[in-house]
């Protein structure tokens, strides 16, 4: 992996998120699933952009799409490929993923915002949308959500905890307004024997501005709703979604 790409989502945290925080990946699938019949778009390749552990691509396997993940942790793609063996999951970061022709492209849970790899920049996201859009055919989706000012909440930090039968994760979000940086300080614990063993991770998000990236994907070409959430699950403040067709 290049230096600009940072670890992250190593096994622990790979294991404590599918066990634990699934739910959201499982609400996407079923409005990716809702948008692909809505759009008329039958069996094909989707594409999934930080696929993490394959939840997303379980249920588009299931409906009788392919599935092809790219994730930069490791840990990630291996319960990815556990979980859906007939799937295909690569190590990669999804800037410079090769994007063959297919009916979806998806990319959820903040993937966009990631600083995981530090050439995650306006410019290259362009790039990106651009690469997707050659991708897709007629009627081609795109679907995306995405952190915004705001995710850090009124005050702008927040503290939270959450815990499994042998689990326990605590984390701080915090926001620089200034500089439009959302900084998470994650403290993992995950039971191994009769033991609990410590890991602890930081990751920063680059947060994005929901007119830009609509009028960013018009340019392009693309016809764009926002969503307000998945199925009848509402978004937290300083989060959206974007469902970008192909004509």
């Amino acid at each position: 992996m290049p230096k600009s790409i940072t670890n992250a989502y190593q096994n622990d945290l790979a294991y404590i998120h599918d066990a634990g925080f699934g739910q959201f990946a499982k609400n996407a699938a079923a409005e990716v699933l809702k948008c692909l019949r809505q759009n008329r778009v039958g069996d094909g390749l989707v594409v999934d952009l930080g696929c993490g552990s394959g939840i997303l691509a379980e249920a588009i396997s299931a409906a009788g799409y392919g599935a092809l993940g790219f994730d930069l942790s490791a840990a990630m793609v291996a319960l990815a490929q556990q979980r859906v063996p007939n799937g295909k999951f690569r190590q990669e970061s999804f800037l410079t993923a090769a994007l063959p022709p297919c009916v979806a492209v998806t990319a959820i849970g903040e993937v966009f915002n990631y600083l995981f790899d530090a050439r995650n920049t306006n410019a290259r996201l362009t790039k990106l949308f651009h690469r997707i859009y050659d991708a897709l055919p007629h009627r081609g989706l795109l679907a995306f959500d995405v952190a915004t000012p705001g995710r850090g909440g009124k005050t702008g930090r927040q503290r939270n905890y959450s815990q499994g039968t042998d689990w326990a994760c605590l984390f701080t979000a915090e926001e620089d307004r200034s500089r439009k940086i959302l900084t998470r300080d994650i403290t993992s614990f995950r039971k191994v024997g009769e033991f609990y063993r410590r890991d602890h991770e930081v990751h920063r998000l680059r947060l994005l501005n929901r007119t830009e990236l609509a009028a960013q994907l018009r340019d392009i070409g693309f016809r764009v709703r926002t969503l307000s959430g998945y199925g009848r699950v509402k978004f937290p403040p300083g989060y959206v979604g974007f469902v970008a067709r192909k004509p």
